[in-house]
């Protein structure tokens, strides 16, 4: 399994400015969430779960607002 960043990890990134590029990933019936890192692609996790899902993409883009996170690229 390939690294992962926390939810509160994520949220001080942003903070600080280090993320500069979102992607949000459609599994399925569900949606994930990556940032880039230098060259690499990471999900977001939570604390009981390996790799944070959510059920719809208003529910991503929710989230995203309450970090400050202004730009998002969506795959289908």
């Amino acid at each position: 399994m390939k690294r992962a960043i926390e939810q509160e990890t994520l949220q001080a990134l942003v903070e600080t400015g280090a993320p500069r590029e979102f992607r949000v990933l459609r599994e399925g019936e569900a949606w994930r969430l990556e940032l880039r890192l230098g060259a690499k692609w990471l999900p977001v996790r939570s604390r009981r779960e390996s790799v944070r899902v959510w059920r719809s993409l208003t529910a991503v883009g929710r989230f995203c607002e309450g970090l400050g996170i202004k730009s998002l690229t969506v795959e289908l």
